[in-house]
């Protein structure tokens, strides 16, 4: 008598949950940090340098190998003589011409942002022709219109031609984030009974000043920063900027590294304080 069997029961192969991979798999998924890291140390290279090599003290003149650890140059930082002069007069100059160039582009920002006018277009390519155009052809151009004038070089054509060359910067900045605005807000203050200035004031202003501020951070930067404008404009004054060319013939005090360490460890400041800001506000 034959008996039954019981059907074979298929056998169940039992998978790995790791997928192959390896050291390319694992370097293909963080291609974008590793790549985005290699940029930032690259940019951020001489920087680092400036800032150790203001520890330093130098044997001779120029300050180009490392010799020894010291915070002589961060104790005495006016040791250079004219050093701290220079600086101030570009600290000077990078405020007032920041102050200029932020009031003179918002208008102009809005006007261009806000209105529809003849000209309109061309205004647009103008204001970018300055960002546009080599600063040798600019500082060239002033000298020329000056000497045409015979209007005497010092402080006051440094002042005019860091107000022309930053006015563009300002008004793309502030138009950005002004043509960002979101317009259903101001409407809403309107229909809270509140006039154009009372919008203006307690809406559009607010909204509109963080880029405000950035452009003022990126004007003064310009300003203090720039050398070809300056050097053709500029006479017999000294900016820090021309201090440091003239400085670099004779020799490098490790002073001009402890400025530039200073300027970036305030400008980096700035920077982590608004990002605390903005989180504390988004948290809010």
């Amino acid at each position: 008598m034959a008996t039954a069997t019981a059907p074979a029961q298929p056998v169940k192969v039992a998978q790995s949950t790791k997928r192959p991979g390896g050291p390319i798999r694992w370097v293909r998924e963080r291609i974008i940090p590793i790549l985005g890291s290699l940029v930032l140390l690259y940019m951020f290279l001489p920087i680092f340098v400036v800032i150790v090599f203001s520890f330093n003290l130098p044997n001779g003149r120029f300050n180009y190998q490392w010799v020894q650890f010291s915070t002589q140059a961060w104790t005495n930082l006016c040791a250079p003589g004219g050093m701290c002069d220079a600086l101030r007069l570009s600290l000077i100059m990078g405020v007032l011409a920041t102050i200029g160039a932020v009031i003179l582009g918002t208008l102009v920002a809005f006007g261009i942002a806000r209105y529809r006018f003849r000209g309109r277009s061309a205004s647009n390519l103008l204001v970018f022709m300055p960002m546009a155009t080599p600063e040798v052809v600019m500082g060239s151009a002033l000298l020329t219109w000056f000497v045409t004038l015979t209007f005497a070089r010092g402080l006051a054509t440094i002042l005019i031609a860091h107000v022309m060359f930053c006015l563009s910067f300002v008004v793309v900045t502030v138009k950005a984030r002004i043509a960002g605005l979101d317009p259903r807000l101001e409407q809403a203050a309107m229909d809270l009974y509140a006039d154009e200035r009372t919008t203006f004031w307690r809406v559009t202003f607010p909204l509109v000043l963080p880029g405000i501020v950035g452009a003022s951070l990126l004007a003064f930067s310009l300003s203090f920063d720039d050398f070809i404008v300056t050097n053709f404009n500029s006479g017999s004054t000294v900016t820090f900027p021309m201090y440091v060319w003239g400085a670099a013939q004779r020799g490098t005090p490790p002073q001009i590294n402890v400025v530039g360490s200073l300027m970036f460890l305030v400008s980096l400041a700035i920077v982590l304080v608004a990002q605390v800001v903005q989180r504390r506000r988004a948290k809010a």
